[in-house]
């Protein structure tokens, strides 16, 4: 099968957005888009205050419902991006598997994540965290309520608007492992959004470079500082060649990333980190930062797996 941009469809508001940005990313790629719906799925419960109520219960509602939503989604996102290729595929199956097996055939698979109530970021179910842990290709989470225009500055007056360049595409880089991979697909992210790329990576001091008493020692702390940044410098040097059109932010801070990348997310246009694909003793894990991201940034968020 030729490589698509896929999104995952249960007519929940956080996978109609994540339909958008997919529509918007399958654009900047050049690439067909690719419903993709598990009639299995059940219908995203809203409280009946919400003013949405969900069809009776029933096989044949449920079928009648797995066929309409994609179309209605389909209609809409044709409606916005004239250009742009549909597919649909329905597939009588559970979630986590069917999204598994078309990310195979995806260059690319975007899910929803729903927006924490009163608090900014994501809430990560559990079928979001198994594909995430799971699959080969890079998957993009994106939150309830995302827009197009949240991915530009602002224009002069301070309102929204999708006129203007690009926010930054920030990049999570671990240089214990800096996998090709992920440097690239971050590399690719700015080059098609002609954006900035800003490079953050979170390093600690070792605990025997405190001094007597637990003061740290300046020139030390000086020194090591310089050595992570020229270590950083010298990972991203190929890649500024492959890609000089793309100018480049390092930040080497002290600490753990996922603060820093949280921080991040606030003003950018996407968030890439990676994920190892060797599998934990017990289960599968995504690590500390990739977590934190899930879970608390503000931007659309990709994770991108690597050996």
């Amino acid at each position: 099968m030729s490589r698509t941009v896929t999104v995952g469809l249960d007519g929940s508001p956080e996978s109609l957005a994540a339909a958008d940005w997919a529509a918007r990313e399958a654009l900047l790629r050049d690439l067909p888009l690719r419903l993709m719906h598990a009639w299995q799925w059940q219908p995203y419960v809203h409280a009946p205050l919400a003013g949405v109520t969900l069809p009776p219960e029933g096989s044949d509602t449920q079928r009648e419902w797995a066929d309409r939503m994609p179309r209605e989604a389909e209609s809409r996102l044709a409606g916005r991006h004239p250009g742009l290729s549909i597919t649909i595929d329905r597939i009588a199956d559970q979630p986590v598997p069917a999204l598994l097996a078309a990310a195979d055939d995806a260059e690319l698979l975007v899910l929803g994540s729903r927006g924490l109530s009163g608090v900014t970021g994501f809430l990560v179910g559990s079928v979001a965290l198994s594909v995430v842990s799971r699959t080969h290709r890079p998957v993009v989470l994106v939150r309830t309520g995302e827009r197009a225009e949240d991915e530009h500055v602002p224009d002069s007056s301070g309102t929204a608007s999708t006129a203007t360049p690009y926010r930054d595409v920030v990049l999570g880089l671990d240089l214990h492992s800096p996998a090709d991979s992920v440097i690239e697909f971050a590399f690719d992210a700015a080059l098609r959004r002609a954006a900035n790329l800003r490079v953050v990576h979170g390093w600690s001091l070792p605990p025997y470079y405190y001094g007597y008493g637990g003061a740290l020692d300046p020139e030390l702390n000086a020194e090591l500082a310089a050595q992570v940044r020229a270590e950083l410098t010298g990972v991203l040097q190929p890649w500024r060649g492959k890609y000089p059109g793309v100018a480049v932010t390092e930040q080497a801070t002290i600490g753990g990333a996922g603060p820093h990348l949280v921080d991040a997310s606030r003003d950018a246009a996407l968030v890439v980190v990676g994920r190892p694909t060797r599998h934990a003793p017990v289960g599968r894990h995504i690590g500390p930062t990739t977590h934190a991201l899930l879970h608390h940034a503000e931007a659309p968020v990709a994770v991108v797996p690597h050996d």
